[in-house]
């Protein structure tokens, strides 16, 4: 990494990033009988939050999951109720972390980095998702794009974290499964460490911002993260 600031801090995406976002998945069997609606069904919502922020509007990531669910029912001809909305948030909020993570947080923990989180969800009430995750003693804080009213990749969702903690941008390094994410941190002046899971993939396109960092487990990224910051 030439002439790249040494980050101090790791900023890690919560959703998918950290917990498995696949325990989502008997929901959408039940509703259309298909697991992989439940792709549809996320993609739709990462749409429609960035959509949201284009626009100058904002709504809570909560509400918007539950609104675009009943949208993909409507577009499959199946009615979604209040009761299917209110399984979607407590399987939300009780995702389980990946094997991969506990692993690599002890890791860059003991390597002296300061460990935070950023996500697209509302703060939520004890116990937290990180609580009931089990991983929440990893982190000094956790912070929520509420606060800004605007959903990552907003470039004020980065500078956020980085004013909070009385930094500047590229004292940071964001650790993502979503390459939309790596490619605004990168573009608020973060480093940026993408994590291939299960259908998040590189864009090989010129102009495309690379990762700083790239592998398909965690533990692997924090060893690079690690390395190429000499700690």
């Amino acid at each position: 990494m030439p002439d790249q600031k040494p980050a101090s801090v790791i900023v890690l995406d919560v959703n998918e990033t950290l917990r498995d976002i696949t325990t989502l998945e008997p929901l959408f069997t039940r509703l259309f009988g298909d697991a992989s609606v439940m792709r549809e069904w996320f993609a739709e919502l990462i749409l429609y939050s960035q959509t949201m922020t284009l626009s100058g509007r904002y709504a809570p990531f909560g509400a918007l999951a539950g609104g675009v669910l009943r949208m993909v029912g409507a577009n499959k001809g199946m009615a979604v109720t209040d009761e299917d909305v209110a399984e979607l948030k407590s399987r939300i909020g009780s995702m389980p972390p990946h094997s991969d993570v506990a692993p690599a947080l002890r890791r860059l923990q003991e390597a002296g980095f300061r460990l935070v989180t950023l996500t697209n969800s509302p703060p939520s009430p004890a116990p937290t998702p990180l609580e009931q995750a089990g991983i929440a003693e990893f982190f000094e804080q956790s912070f929520s794009i509420d606060a800004v009213a605007k959903f990552k990749p907003h470039p004020a969702t980065y500078q956020m974290v980085a004013e909070a903690l009385d930094l500047q941008t590229d004292d940071l390094c964001m650790v993502a499964c979503h390459l939309w994410d790596t490619i605004g941190a990168q573009a608020a002046g973060c480093q940026g460490a993408f994590l291939t899971r299960p259908n998040n993939n590189l864009i090989e396109v010129q102009e495309v911002p690379q990762p700083h960092y790239l592998s398909d487990d965690l533990a692997d990224l924090a060893e690079q993260i690690i390395a190429a910051n000499g700690r």
